[in-house]
């Protein structure tokens, strides 16, 4: 038997069958109420972890990130289901105990765990077959089990997306009108209105007179301008897919005199 802290460790590991084959992820540890010592293991049996199993641990083995029984995938996902938010009963216990071929009454002592695994294997098949074959410990009828498809979604990442803000440049081109100042020469003639002004200075001489011009320019300033706001968010699409996936189920034939036996499918 694998001692607390070895099977504490196992939590998160895979668990395979006695072949090597990946039975599930190891969720939970079950400890003896009474010794405390790890009795069970609660594993993610299902498509997409949809079901669990309860797994006996006193022949587990670890190594690495695996977790080895000696039983058949088909086994432990075979399980009787038991109500995992509580304590196992005493009933419930009895049924997974008969389950995998294993004494409830005697105990599972390590005398018990040194026997060969395909001893154990093979015990382990005829008690889960016995529910379905007439014998002392069942009735006169067989059951007819069909495996069903349970199909769940679980989410993945499929990409990223991010925002990304660069510089670019471009020219514009503006028209833009601009004043200039040209000189204009005016004449008049002498009148009784201007001529005093006229001859207030000397008769004959030389003089100058001068005007400023004055033009406007185009003068260039650059200013940023917030446009718009941009962020990213999500959507949720649904769309539809199909799975395939294969499934047994079990048939009953009838062997012997069809003549003399009567065939009641009513």
């Amino acid at each position: 038997m694998p001692d607390l802290d070895t099977v504490r460790s196992w939590q998160g590991a895979t668990m395979v069958d006695r072949h090597g084959a990946k039975i599930g992820t190891v969720e939970s540890i079950y400890v003896d109420d009474q010794t405390g010592e790890p009795e069970w293991a609660l594993v993610n049996t299902g498509l997409f972890g949809t079901r669990s199993s309860f797994v006996p641990l006193a022949q587990a083995s670890g190594s690495g990130d695996q977790v080895q029984v000696p039983y058949d995938k088909q086994l432990v996902k075979g399980a009787p289901r038991v109500d995992t938010d509580q304590h196992l009963s005493e009933t419930e216990e009895q049924e997974l105990w008969r389950h995998y071929g294993l004494d409830y009454d005697s105990g599972y002592t390590t005398d018990t765990a040194d026997r060969d695994r395909d001893d154990i294997y093979d015990q382990a098949q005829d008690s889960a077959v016995g529910r379905d074959t007439s014998g002392p410990t069942t009735d006169d009828a067989m059951t007819r089990s069909e495996e069903e498809l349970e199909v769940g979604t679980a989410q993945r990442e499929r990409g990223r997306a991010r925002l990304r803000k660069y510089v670019t440049t471009e020219t514009q081109q503006l028209t833009v009108p601009v004043e200039r100042e040209e000189v204009r020469v005016e004449r008049e003639p002498i009148t009784d209105a201007n001529l005093d002004a006229a001859t207030s200075g000397p008769a004959i001489s030389e003089e100058e007179h001068e005007v400023t011009l004055r033009e406007e320019e185009v003068v260039v300033d650059k200013r940023a301008v917030p446009k718009e706001r941009v962020r990213l968010d999500t959507e949720t699409v649904t769309e539809e897919r199909q799975v395939s996936e294969e499934v047994r189920k079990e048939q009953i034939e009838v062997e012997g005199d069809r003549d003399r036996l009567g065939d009641d499918r009513s």
